[in-house]
């Protein structure tokens, strides 16, 4: 009986050394666990692609901070009703969740465009005020995404006459300036994003692809005028038309895009959208202001050059 009660206190110790053993394994899980535990990233990118069946979208992303760089990559979400709302072109805001294995995306929601100037604003409230003014006089329609564009003409910078129905089988993408915008971020941020296009799709302009950008102030915008304005940009006159032409033919196509322009005093107040039109004449994207990087521009556009990529002719 002596001799099992002296090593008794010896057993003790044994076990309280496994028991602080197995305390700093557990602890060790724990603080593994945390590790690996689910990380979420506010996430903003633009819409490239759609595939519902699968809960997957593809997206132009700006930077995550502490997680990546801007990229496009595809997402996967959990609900596929997140998806039912989204299209090319969208700027969304949604919440990137990691948990070392998986990641998905939630709360997709679209990005609301809000202009830190008031002319795309002051734009729509001008064009309700016509439309009170004009109860008689049904408004035009903005064409969908997915809709076909109805051919138009106009001249472009080399006075040559320009149709819309010449790019057929082309990847089409067109914007809307004037040349006397004052605001660096409106009109020439928007020309810009197609001087990047131009320098890095090179190889695919003329062969399938074709830059317009249209006037909306055809009095002042002539083509000698566009000419000057397009050799900012070193803008070839074979891919990239600056486009002009009488009032009523340029209204009728920014009504076409939903493109919204009032003079005033001088001035213009207007909304901004770049269109990109598929190889088909359809529209696969409608982008609606400036908050995009000419990166995500690019990767839309090379996206729908990729959709269905045809020999050069």
């Amino acid at each position: 009986m002596v001799a099992r009660l002296n090593w008794a206190p010896a057993l003790r110790r044994r076990i309280s050394e496994v028991a602080n053993s197995w305390s700093l394994v557990v602890l060790i899980f724990l603080v593994t666990a945390l590790v690996w535990a689910a990380r979420q990233y506010s996430a903003t990118g633009m819409i490239l692609t759609v595939d519902k069946a699968h809960r997957i979208f593809v997206a132009s992303c700006q930077p995550i901070p502490g997680f990546m760089e801007a990229m496009s990559m595809p997402f996967e979400v959990r609900d596929a009703k997140e998806l039912d709302a989204l299209a090319p072109g969208n700027i969304v805001d949604f919440t990137l969740e990691v948990d070392g294995s998986t990641s998905f995306a939630q709360n997709v929601k679209l990005h609301p465009y809000v202009s830190a100037e008031q002319d795309p604003w002051l734009a729509r409230q001008l064009k309700l005020l016509k439309s009170l003014s004009n109860p008689n006089q049904p408004a035009p329609k903005r064409l969908a995404v997915g809709s076909t564009v109805p051919n138009f003409t106009l001249t472009d910078q080399a006075r040559r006459q320009v149709s819309f129905s010449q790019f057929a089988g082309k990847v089409v993408v067109l914007n809307f300036i004037y040349t006397s915008c004052a605001l660096p971020t409106f009109c020439f941020r928007t020309a810009n994003n197609f001087g990047v296009l131009q320098r890095r799709l090179k190889d695919h302009l003329g062969h399938d692809l074709i830059l317009l950008t249209i006037s909306f102030d055809p009095q002042r915008d002539t083509p000698e005028v566009l000419a000057r304005y397009a050799e900012t940009w070193k803008a070839d006159p074979h891919t990239w038309h600056f486009l002009t032409g009488p009032l009523p033919e340029v209204r009728r196509v920014t009504t076409m895009f939903g493109m919204d322009f009032f003079p005033d005093e001088g001035l213009m107040n207007h909304s901004l959208h770049s269109v990109v039109i598929d190889r088909e004449g359809k529209i696969v994207a409608n982008v609606e202001g400036n908050q995009y990087t000419a990166d995500q521009l690019q990767d839309l556009v090379t996206t729908i050059l990729c959709a269905k990529a045809v020999p050069h002719r």
